[in-house]
């Protein structure tokens, strides 16, 4: 059985920085978070939404993970929980980048 704090991509939770700032509540772990990420984006990330309780969780989401990820939104609407059980996980150009850079992502959904 999967981890519950295993993405909807197949990235670790308990490895992400919100999550971490999360649990611990970390606002200097948040800080450095929100710098780091609006950079990564170009575009402004606050400390303040830096929170997150895991992709696949009850609780708070980044805005990221909430209201912008096209993978979890791909999952939630194909009534998966995890990418796992897609036919297309290995071809499919939504999490490819995810599975290109994270070999352990891929691993974590069992493929």
């Amino acid at each position: 059985m999967m981890k519950k704090l295993i993405a909807c991509c197949g990235l670790d939770c308990e490895k992400c920085d919100a999550y971490i700032a999360t649990i611990n509540n970390d606002q200097v772990l948040r800080e450095k978070t929100a710098k780091l990420w609006s950079q990564l984006n170009h575009t402004t990330i606050t400390p303040d939404m830096i929170n997150c309780t895991g992709c696949r969780m009850e609780g708070i989401k980044t805005i990221y993970c909430s209201n912008i990820c096209q993978i979890r939104k791909c999952v939630k609407n194909n009534g998966f929980d995890t990418c796992a059980p897609c036919q297309a996980i290995k071809t499919c150009k939504i999490v490819s980048q995810i599975h290109k850079h994270n070999k352990d992502a891929l691993k974590n959904l069992g493929q």
